[in-house]
């Protein structure tokens, strides 16, 4: 039973087979299968529609163009290669985002360190293929062209210090902007719920920050959708530079 808004951003086990393997399943586990079953339900549901002949199919076919011609524009002909990949987590982090705006549930991008250890995993994902594409020549990526021989060394370093903080900047940008969202929606409802309990005065005072509360909540959708976009733009642009080395 969930007690308290801040507990949204609690991992908590709720199912533990036994102390000595420890292995229990907390609502972090249960809030991403959710977010999966709500997307391969949607994928079953529109296997059945004709996409088009409905508002929801003209919006879900726009979200697809998008993200495809960004795939396209940021990697170039190469990208019909990466989209499903790309497409398929924009979805994920889209539906995680929305799921999270439901009050008192779970908000799984707002985990910080499960954040940046999948980010992590997709710079790295980036470095192997860079690897496998141009074998040691991908170090020619941290040397920019036309650099004096003089310059070379700070210049490698400052691009290497560069390309290894984007495995964390990719996941903390996602998480720092849903939980500072999240928080600022926690902190104004708190203080119209304290205000409007305290007199008579006081209720009818608490209207009036109420339509501010409305205004952020609708933010809060916009921006779960726009760092969704961001998120899969950077990592194309990523992809890009493991490709194509610029």
């Amino acid at each position: 039973m969930i007690y308290s808004p801040l507990e949204q951003f609690e991992i908590k086990p709720l199912l533990t087979v036994n102390n000595i393997l420890t292995l229990s399943v907390n609502n972090y586990v249960i809030y991403v299968a959710l977010v999966v079953t709500l997307i391969y339900s949607s994928v079953f549901l529109l296997n059945r529609t004709y996409l088009g002949f409905n508002r929801w199919g003209v919006a879900l076919l726009a979200v697809y163009d998008t993200i495809l011609n960004m795939v396209k524009s940021q990697i170039g002909a190469r990208g019909g290669i990466y989209f499903p990949f790309i497409f398929t987590l924009f979805t994920f982090i889209l539906v995680a985002n929305l799921v999270s705006m439901i009050p008192y549930s779970f908000a799984i991008s707002a985990q910080l360190v499960a954040i940046v250890s999948f980010s992590l995993s997709l710079w790295f994902g980036c470095v192997l293929m860079g690897l496998s594409k141009h074998g040691w020549g991908f170090f020619a990526l941290f040397v920019p062209g036309g650099t004096p021989l003089a310059l070379v060394p700070v210049l490698v370093l400052i691009e290497t210090l560069s390309y290894s903080s984007r495995a964390i900047s990719l996941g903390l940008r996602l998480s720092a902007n849903v939980l500072s969202g999240h928080l600022l929606m926690l902190i104004l409802g708190t203080l119209i719920f304290n205000l409007m309990g305290s007199s008579i005065l006081g209720f009818i005072g608490g209207f009036i920050p109420v339509i501010g509360v409305i205004a952020i909540v609708v933010l809060e959708f916009a921006i779960g959708m726009i760092q969704a976009y961001v998120f899969t733009i950077l990592l194309s642009s990523y992809i890009k530079d493991s490709v194509y080395l610029h």
